[in-house]
């Protein structure tokens, strides 16, 4: 009995962790419709977008190919040099900004701000729904990871008819304290992601 009430007792105190404005994410679709190969043959980057959002479910399947729990264990979809996991994932739309939390497949929200504004220093980004911004600390291994991480994302748009482009323009010293970035964490690349203009 005593085991069974510290056991609701620590989800509860689980539960409260959540804030508000966190979003729990749906589980991720992994039931592909085309080949890697055919994946790599359509993979492209794309500047025209559609303005229409980017649903959760879709969001969810997009951030488990970057970087989401594949094993029991807690490995990663990606490699991660000597298992450091040296990648955050921060999510912007015109809603606000979050922090992907892969363990528990959970958006935390960051701020409740549109900031898309600094990622449009080009005309296309306009009308760009979703942008994935990949920070880490080690200099050794945080590109790395942030690479692959954008690749999965890639190749996830190419299959499924989305669109998307890896930039490195953007205003990096008013993203970096929007995002109050914790002391030798730096951003490392921004990823736009959306809907086709077909």
């Amino acid at each position: 009995m005593r085991c069974l009430l510290y056991s609701l007792l620590g989800f509860c105190l689980i539960s409260t962790a959540v804030a508000a404005g966190d979003i729990y994410l749906p589980e991720p679709n992994k039931i592909g419709k085309t080949t890697l190969m055919q994946a790599l043959e359509d993979r492209h980057s794309d500047r025209e977008f559609v303005d229409r959002e980017v649903d959760e479910r879709t969001l969810s399947t997009i951030l488990w190919a970057a970087f989401g729990v594949n094993r029991e264990d807690g490995k990663r979809t990606i490699p991660t040099a000597k298992d450091t996991k040296d990648l955050n994932i921060y999510v912007f739309t015109k809603k606000g900004i979050w922090l992907y939390d892969a363990d528990n497949n959970l958006l935390k929200q960051q701020s409740d701000q549109n900031q898309m504004a600094l990622f449009q220093l080009q005309d296309y980004m306009a009308t760009v729904p979703l942008v994935l911004v990949y920070t880490g600390s080690t200099e050794d291994y945080a590109a790395m990871h942030a690479g692959s991480a954008y690749q999965n994302v890639g190749l996830y748009t190419a299959a499924t008819g989305m669109a998307n482009i890896v930039r490195g323009y953007y205003d990096r010293e008013k993203l970096s304290d929007v995002l109050h970035l914790p002391e030798g964490q730096r951003v490392i690349v921004t990823q736009a992601v959306g809907w086709k203009n077909k």
